[in-house]
């Protein structure tokens, strides 16, 4: 089964960096599992609200540059399942290598694992 982006996710898509956009439209033709986009450029005071509500760690957010997007697993509603979302990273950093862009998946950091968080390599995009 082949996916497409809703008029939300492409909502939130807007002011993300164009090679990021790419990779997610890229991914959801691949994925095996649907997905949203649930963030992408953030303001400051969005920032600080998740930072005070302990969902992100910091105020370096890379969401504040549009260098980064959220992706939230879409079956039958919202699920935060973690197998769900090692397949969504299965297909993203397949879009990502096929179209030459650098990114890097929270759900591969080994403190404060970020599932949903897909962002632009720091070391090739500022």
């Amino acid at each position: 089964m082949t996916y497409t982006l809703s008029k939300r996710s492409l909502d939130n898509l807007k002011g993300v960096h164009p090679d990021l956009v790419a990779v997610v439209h890229r991914a959801i033709q691949l994925t095996p599992v649907d997905f949203a986009v649930i963030e992408g450029l953030r303001s400051v005071s969005r920032q600080k609200e998740l930072v005070a509500a302990g969902a992100s760690k910091t105020m370096n957010s890379r969401h504040l540059t549009g260098h980064a997007v959220d992706l939230a697993a879409y079956v039958n509603g919202i699920r935060w399942d973690w197998p769900l979302y090692d397949a969504i990273a299965v297909a993203v950093k397949a879009a990502a290598k096929e179209l030459g862009v650098a990114i890097v998946w929270g759900g591969d950091w080994t403190t404060f694992k970020d599932g949903p968080h897909f962002e632009l390599d720091r070391s090739k995009y500022r």
